[in-house]
Protein backbone atom coordinates (compact mmCIF):
# COMPACT_ATOMS: atom_id res chain seq x y z
CA UNK A 1 0.00 0.00 0.00
CA UNK A 2 2.97 2.47 0.76
CA UNK A 3 3.72 2.34 -2.87
CA UNK A 4 0.56 2.65 -4.36
CA UNK A 5 0.46 6.00 -2.05
CA UNK A 6 3.94 6.80 -3.00
CA UNK A 7 3.07 6.61 -6.80
CA UNK A 8 -0.54 8.98 -6.21
CA UNK A 9 1.09 11.04 -3.29
CA UNK A 10 -1.03 9.78 -0.78
CA UNK A 11 -0.44 7.87 2.51
CA UNK A 12 -0.95 4.15 3.14
CA UNK A 13 -3.87 4.69 4.92
CA UNK A 14 -5.96 6.68 2.07
CA UNK A 15 -4.83 3.36 -0.41
CA UNK A 16 -6.33 1.85 1.97
CA UNK A 17 -9.43 3.16 2.28
CA UNK A 18 -10.42 3.80 -1.17
CA UNK A 19 -9.85 0.05 -2.09
CA UNK A 20 -12.42 -0.37 1.08
CA UNK A 21 -14.65 1.42 -1.46
CA UNK A 22 -14.67 4.79 1.61
CA UNK A 23 -16.16 8.14 0.83
CA UNK A 24 -14.11 10.09 2.61
CA UNK A 25 -11.43 9.66 -0.39
CA UNK A 26 -12.61 11.73 -3.63
CA UNK A 27 -13.95 10.14 -6.71
CA UNK A 28 -10.94 11.02 -8.82
CA UNK A 29 -7.99 10.14 -6.26
CA UNK A 30 -9.79 6.48 -5.03
CA UNK A 31 -10.26 5.57 -9.26
CA UNK A 32 -6.49 6.43 -10.03
CA UNK A 33 -6.00 4.18 -7.28
CA UNK A 34 -7.71 1.19 -8.09
CA UNK A 35 -6.56 1.42 -11.54
CA UNK A 36 -3.00 1.59 -10.17
CA UNK A 37 -4.16 -1.67 -7.84
CA UNK A 38 -5.41 -3.34 -10.73
CA UNK A 39 -2.78 -2.79 -13.23
CA UNK A 40 -0.36 -3.95 -10.52
CA UNK A 41 -1.85 -7.24 -10.16
CA UNK A 42 -3.05 -5.91 -6.22
CA UNK A 43 -5.67 -8.20 -4.47
CA UNK A 44 -7.02 -7.74 -1.60
CA UNK A 45 -6.44 -10.13 1.25
CA UNK A 46 -10.29 -11.22 2.19
CA UNK A 47 -9.45 -12.75 5.72
CA UNK A 48 -7.02 -10.73 6.77
CA UNK A 49 -9.49 -7.64 6.12
CA UNK A 50 -12.24 -9.10 8.23
CA UNK A 51 -9.58 -9.66 10.79
CA UNK A 52 -8.66 -6.42 11.23
CA UNK A 53 -12.16 -5.15 10.93
CA UNK A 54 -13.49 -7.97 13.50
CA UNK A 55 -16.50 -8.76 10.67
CA UNK A 56 -16.68 -11.52 8.78
CA UNK A 57 -18.39 -9.74 5.99
CA UNK A 58 -20.68 -12.59 5.32
CA UNK A 59 -24.28 -12.86 6.12
CA UNK A 60 -26.28 -16.20 7.26
CA UNK A 61 -29.54 -16.64 5.25
CA UNK A 62 -30.84 -19.86 7.64
CA UNK A 63 -33.96 -21.91 5.99
CA UNK A 64 -35.64 -24.09 9.30
CA UNK A 65 -38.16 -26.72 7.96
CA UNK A 66 -39.02 -28.21 10.77
CA UNK A 67 -42.76 -28.24 9.96
CA UNK A 68 -41.51 -29.66 6.31
CA UNK A 69 -38.35 -31.43 6.59
CA UNK A 70 -39.02 -32.86 2.76
CA UNK A 71 -39.66 -29.16 1.12
CA UNK A 72 -36.14 -28.94 -1.06
CA UNK A 73 -34.70 -25.66 -1.49
CA UNK A 74 -35.48 -25.82 -5.67
CA UNK A 75 -39.34 -25.27 -4.55
CA UNK A 76 -39.85 -22.19 -6.47
CA UNK A 77 -40.77 -19.39 -3.59
CA UNK A 78 -36.86 -20.55 -1.95
CA UNK A 79 -35.48 -20.11 -5.29
CA UNK A 80 -36.83 -16.03 -6.41
CA UNK A 81 -36.59 -15.23 -2.19
CA UNK A 82 -32.58 -16.82 -2.13
CA UNK A 83 -31.83 -15.15 -5.64
CA UNK A 84 -33.17 -11.88 -4.59
CA UNK A 85 -31.16 -11.59 -1.08
CA UNK A 86 -28.14 -12.79 -2.97
CA UNK A 87 -28.34 -9.61 -4.85
CA UNK A 88 -29.24 -7.69 -2.55
CA UNK A 89 -26.49 -9.14 -0.31
CA UNK A 90 -23.34 -8.92 -3.10
CA UNK A 91 -24.69 -5.32 -3.79
CA UNK A 92 -23.27 -4.47 -0.48
CA UNK A 93 -20.25 -5.96 -0.28
CA UNK A 94 -20.78 -8.61 1.55
CA UNK A 95 -21.24 -12.76 0.73
CA UNK A 96 -24.34 -15.07 1.97
CA UNK A 97 -23.90 -18.44 3.70
CA UNK A 98 -27.12 -20.61 3.01
CA UNK A 99 -28.25 -23.36 5.74
CA UNK A 100 -30.98 -25.33 5.72
CA UNK A 101 -32.56 -26.73 9.16
CA UNK A 102 -33.99 -30.55 9.44
CA UNK A 103 -35.53 -32.25 12.60
CA UNK A 104 -34.07 -32.84 14.98
CA UNK A 105 -33.22 -28.85 15.86
CA UNK A 106 -32.27 -28.25 19.27
CA UNK A 107 -29.89 -25.34 20.04
CA UNK A 108 -29.40 -24.80 15.90
CA UNK A 109 -30.33 -20.91 16.05
CA UNK A 110 -27.45 -20.32 18.81
CA UNK A 111 -24.87 -22.68 17.96
CA UNK A 112 -25.15 -21.07 14.37
CA UNK A 113 -24.50 -17.45 16.42
CA UNK A 114 -21.86 -18.57 18.20
CA UNK A 115 -20.04 -19.63 15.39
CA UNK A 116 -19.31 -16.52 14.28
CA UNK A 117 -19.23 -16.95 10.62
CA UNK A 118 -21.85 -13.91 9.91
CA UNK A 119 -22.33 -10.60 10.68
CA UNK A 120 -26.13 -11.11 10.69
CA UNK A 121 -28.64 -13.42 10.44
CA UNK A 122 -31.44 -13.60 8.14
CA UNK A 123 -33.90 -16.83 8.65
CA UNK A 124 -36.69 -17.45 6.18
CA UNK A 125 -40.12 -18.68 7.70
CA UNK A 126 -40.70 -19.11 11.13
CA UNK A 127 -41.55 -23.07 10.87
CA UNK A 128 -41.88 -24.52 14.32
CA UNK A 129 -39.61 -22.04 15.72
CA UNK A 130 -40.92 -19.07 17.06
CA UNK A 131 -39.98 -19.70 20.50
CA UNK A 132 -36.05 -20.46 19.57
CA UNK A 133 -36.49 -16.98 17.52
CA UNK A 134 -37.42 -14.87 20.87
CA UNK A 135 -35.04 -16.38 22.79
CA UNK A 136 -32.40 -15.45 20.50
CA UNK A 137 -33.40 -12.58 19.82
CA UNK A 138 -33.26 -11.35 23.65
CA UNK A 139 -28.89 -11.14 23.56
CA UNK A 140 -28.39 -11.45 19.54
CA UNK A 141 -29.66 -7.68 17.81
CA UNK A 142 -28.91 -8.73 13.90
CA UNK A 143 -31.50 -10.84 13.70
CA UNK A 144 -34.20 -10.19 11.08
CA UNK A 145 -37.04 -13.19 9.97
CA UNK A 146 -39.01 -13.44 7.48
CA UNK A 147 -43.03 -14.43 8.52
CA UNK A 148 -45.52 -12.20 10.01
CA UNK A 149 -46.15 -11.14 13.84
CA UNK A 150 -46.86 -13.40 16.45
CA UNK A 151 -47.80 -12.13 19.92
CA UNK A 152 -45.34 -11.88 22.21
CA UNK A 153 -42.71 -11.78 19.81
CA UNK A 154 -39.07 -10.11 20.91
CA UNK A 155 -37.60 -10.06 17.51
CA UNK A 156 -38.23 -8.64 13.91
CA UNK A 157 -40.32 -9.41 11.18
CA UNK A 158 -40.54 -8.63 7.46
CA UNK A 159 -43.41 -10.20 5.72
CA UNK A 160 -47.09 -9.68 3.56
CA UNK A 161 -49.90 -8.98 5.30
CA UNK A 162 -51.14 -13.13 5.08
CA UNK A 163 -54.91 -12.32 6.34
CA UNK A 164 -55.67 -9.22 3.89
CA UNK A 165 -54.71 -11.60 1.08
CA UNK A 166 -56.17 -14.05 1.85
CA UNK A 167 -59.58 -12.64 2.46
CA UNK A 168 -59.25 -10.79 -0.25
CA UNK A 169 -58.79 -13.95 -2.49
CA UNK A 170 -61.51 -16.01 -0.43
CA UNK A 171 -63.83 -12.69 -1.53
CA UNK A 172 -62.89 -13.09 -4.97
CA UNK A 173 -64.39 -16.64 -4.92
CA UNK A 174 -67.50 -15.68 -3.35
CA UNK A 175 -67.69 -13.42 -5.64
CA UNK A 176 -67.14 -15.62 -8.54
CA UNK A 177 -70.68 -17.98 -7.49
CA UNK A 178 -68.66 -20.40 -5.24
CA UNK A 179 -70.03 -21.04 -1.94
CA UNK A 180 -68.12 -24.45 -0.79
CA UNK A 181 -64.66 -23.20 -0.72
CA UNK A 182 -62.21 -25.56 0.91
CA UNK A 183 -58.85 -24.44 2.39
CA UNK A 184 -55.64 -26.11 1.83
CA UNK A 185 -52.74 -25.99 4.04
CA UNK A 186 -51.43 -25.83 7.70
CA UNK A 187 -52.68 -23.30 10.17
CA UNK A 188 -49.86 -24.74 12.79
CA UNK A 189 -47.45 -22.51 10.87
CA UNK A 190 -47.31 -18.57 11.46
CA UNK A 191 -47.93 -17.38 7.91
CA UNK A 192 -50.52 -20.07 7.12
CA UNK A 193 -52.47 -19.24 10.03
CA UNK A 194 -52.73 -15.85 9.25
CA UNK A 195 -54.36 -16.94 5.80
CA UNK A 196 -56.38 -19.47 7.31
CA UNK A 197 -58.00 -16.78 9.42
CA UNK A 198 -58.09 -14.28 6.52
CA UNK A 199 -60.13 -17.19 4.92
CA UNK A 200 -62.35 -17.72 7.92
CA UNK A 201 -63.45 -13.67 8.51
CA UNK A 202 -64.26 -13.54 4.20
CA UNK A 203 -66.22 -16.11 4.18
CA UNK A 204 -68.23 -14.92 7.62
CA UNK A 205 -68.12 -11.40 5.83
CA UNK A 206 -70.12 -13.18 3.24
CA UNK A 207 -72.57 -15.05 5.50
CA UNK A 208 -70.74 -18.51 4.43
CA UNK A 209 -70.08 -21.34 7.08
CA UNK A 210 -66.29 -22.38 6.26
CA UNK A 211 -65.59 -25.96 5.05
CA UNK A 212 -63.04 -27.62 6.61
CA UNK A 213 -59.31 -26.52 6.50
CA UNK A 214 -58.04 -29.63 4.64
CA UNK A 215 -54.16 -30.37 6.22
CA UNK A 216 -52.19 -29.85 3.00
CA UNK A 217 -48.29 -30.61 2.90
CA UNK A 218 -45.78 -27.49 1.29
CA UNK A 219 -44.35 -30.41 -2.07
CA UNK A 220 -46.05 -30.60 -4.97
CA UNK A 221 -46.92 -34.20 -4.99
CA UNK A 222 -47.70 -34.76 -1.49
CA UNK A 223 -50.02 -31.83 -2.13
CA UNK A 224 -51.22 -33.78 -5.15
CA UNK A 225 -51.95 -36.65 -3.79
CA UNK A 226 -54.29 -35.06 -0.97
CA UNK A 227 -56.08 -33.20 -3.54
CA UNK A 228 -56.43 -36.38 -6.00
CA UNK A 229 -58.28 -38.07 -3.12
CA UNK A 230 -60.11 -35.29 -1.97
CA UNK A 231 -61.51 -35.37 -5.27
CA UNK A 232 -62.41 -38.94 -6.02
CA UNK A 233 -64.06 -38.84 -2.26
CA UNK A 234 -67.51 -37.69 -1.20
CA UNK A 235 -66.38 -34.20 -0.22
CA UNK A 236 -68.15 -30.99 -1.81
CA UNK A 237 -66.73 -28.76 -2.82
CA UNK A 238 -66.73 -25.50 -5.65
CA UNK A 239 -63.61 -23.84 -4.96
CA UNK A 240 -59.77 -24.07 -2.98
CA UNK A 241 -57.76 -21.72 -1.44
CA UNK A 242 -54.60 -22.73 -1.14
CA UNK A 243 -51.95 -22.05 1.23
CA UNK A 244 -49.33 -21.75 -1.08
CA UNK A 245 -48.75 -21.83 -4.95
CA UNK A 246 -47.01 -25.00 -4.78
CA UNK A 247 -50.40 -26.86 -3.08
CA UNK A 248 -52.47 -24.43 -5.61
CA UNK A 249 -50.67 -25.92 -9.21
CA UNK A 250 -51.05 -29.09 -7.30
CA UNK A 251 -54.33 -29.32 -6.89
CA UNK A 252 -55.30 -27.96 -10.74
CA UNK A 253 -53.30 -31.22 -11.71
CA UNK A 254 -54.62 -33.29 -9.40
CA UNK A 255 -58.20 -31.84 -10.25
CA UNK A 256 -57.48 -32.52 -13.85
CA UNK A 257 -56.58 -35.80 -13.52
CA UNK A 258 -59.81 -36.79 -11.50
CA UNK A 259 -61.79 -35.35 -14.22
CA UNK A 260 -63.01 -32.34 -12.44
CA UNK A 261 -62.39 -29.50 -14.66
CA UNK A 262 -60.93 -26.12 -13.38
CA UNK A 263 -62.14 -23.76 -13.04
CA UNK A 264 -65.94 -24.91 -14.39
CA UNK A 265 -65.71 -27.68 -11.64
CA UNK A 266 -63.63 -26.04 -9.33
CA UNK A 267 -61.69 -22.62 -9.31
CA UNK A 268 -58.75 -22.65 -7.44
CA UNK A 269 -56.73 -19.60 -5.97
CA UNK A 270 -53.16 -20.03 -4.63
CA UNK A 271 -51.00 -17.71 -2.63
CA UNK A 272 -47.22 -16.29 -3.33
CA UNK A 273 -47.23 -15.15 -6.77
CA UNK A 274 -44.67 -17.60 -7.87
CA UNK A 275 -43.61 -16.88 -11.49
CA UNK A 276 -45.22 -20.21 -12.57
CA UNK A 277 -48.44 -19.55 -11.94
CA UNK A 278 -48.85 -17.36 -14.73
CA UNK A 279 -47.81 -20.51 -17.31
CA UNK A 280 -50.20 -23.05 -15.98
CA UNK A 281 -53.09 -24.64 -17.33
CA UNK A 282 -55.45 -22.97 -16.13
CA UNK A 283 -53.35 -19.63 -15.83
CA UNK A 284 -53.27 -19.33 -11.62
CA UNK A 285 -55.45 -16.39 -9.55
CA UNK A 286 -52.65 -16.13 -7.19
CA UNK A 287 -52.02 -13.40 -4.15
CA UNK A 288 -48.69 -11.94 -4.79
CA UNK A 289 -46.01 -11.09 -2.50
CA UNK A 290 -43.59 -8.82 -3.28
CA UNK A 291 -40.65 -10.52 -2.45
CA UNK A 292 -38.57 -8.03 -4.30
CA UNK A 293 -39.21 -5.36 -1.77
CA UNK A 294 -38.92 -8.45 1.19
CA UNK A 295 -35.68 -8.96 0.06
CA UNK A 296 -34.03 -5.32 0.28
CA UNK A 297 -36.05 -4.85 3.37
CA UNK A 298 -34.51 -8.04 5.27
CA UNK A 299 -30.86 -7.14 3.92
CA UNK A 300 -31.67 -3.43 4.89
CA UNK A 301 -32.98 -4.42 8.47
CA UNK A 302 -29.93 -6.68 8.83
CA UNK A 303 -27.60 -4.32 8.15
CA UNK A 304 -29.23 -1.48 10.52
CA UNK A 305 -28.92 -3.95 13.51
CA UNK A 306 -25.45 -5.19 12.63
CA UNK A 307 -24.68 -1.25 12.94
CA UNK A 308 -26.24 -1.09 16.50
CA UNK A 309 -29.97 0.25 15.56
CA UNK A 310 -33.42 -0.94 16.72
CA UNK A 311 -35.41 -1.46 13.69
CA UNK A 312 -39.66 -2.26 13.77
CA UNK A 313 -40.91 -5.44 12.39
CA UNK A 314 -42.69 -4.37 8.16
CA UNK A 315 -45.70 -5.51 7.19
CA UNK A 316 -46.00 -5.10 3.31
CA UNK A 317 -49.40 -5.02 1.15
CA UNK A 318 -50.14 -8.07 -0.90
CA UNK A 319 -51.80 -7.62 -4.71
CA UNK A 320 -54.95 -10.24 -6.18
CA UNK A 321 -53.83 -11.31 -9.29
CA UNK A 322 -56.96 -12.64 -11.17
CA UNK A 323 -56.36 -15.42 -13.84
CA UNK A 324 -58.76 -18.15 -15.87
CA UNK A 325 -58.55 -21.04 -12.88
CA UNK A 326 -61.21 -18.67 -10.98
CA UNK A 327 -63.25 -17.90 -13.49
CA UNK A 328 -66.98 -16.84 -12.60
CA UNK A 329 -69.11 -19.74 -12.71
CA UNK A 330 -71.19 -17.72 -15.55
CA UNK A 331 -68.44 -17.07 -17.68
CA UNK A 332 -67.27 -21.27 -17.50
CA UNK A 333 -70.61 -22.07 -18.34
CA UNK A 334 -70.61 -19.70 -21.60
CA UNK A 335 -67.71 -21.18 -22.68
CA UNK A 336 -69.12 -24.54 -22.48
CA UNK A 337 -71.92 -24.03 -24.36
CA UNK A 338 -71.90 -24.84 -27.90
CA UNK A 339 -73.24 -22.92 -30.18
CA UNK A 340 -76.68 -23.38 -32.05
CA UNK A 341 -76.45 -25.22 -35.33
CA UNK A 342 -77.43 -22.73 -38.31
CA UNK A 343 -80.23 -23.86 -40.18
Amino acid sequence: MAELGALVGVSAATVSRAIAGSPLVNAKTRDQILRLAQDRGYVVNAAARSLRLKRTETISVVIPLGHESSQPLTDPFFVEMLGRLAEEITLRGYGMFLQKVLPPMADWLPRLIAAGRADGVIVIGQSTEHATLNAAAKSYRPLVVWGTEVAGQSYCTVGSDNRAGAAAAVSHLVETGRRRILFLGDPAIPEIGRRYAGYRSALKAAGLAAQHEVPAHLTAEAAYHTVHDLAAGSARFDAIFAASDVIAISAIRALTDAGRSVPRDVAVVGFDGIAMAAHTNPPLTTVRQDLEQGAKLLVDLVFRRIAGEKTASVVMPTQLIVRESSAAIANTRRRDEKPAARR
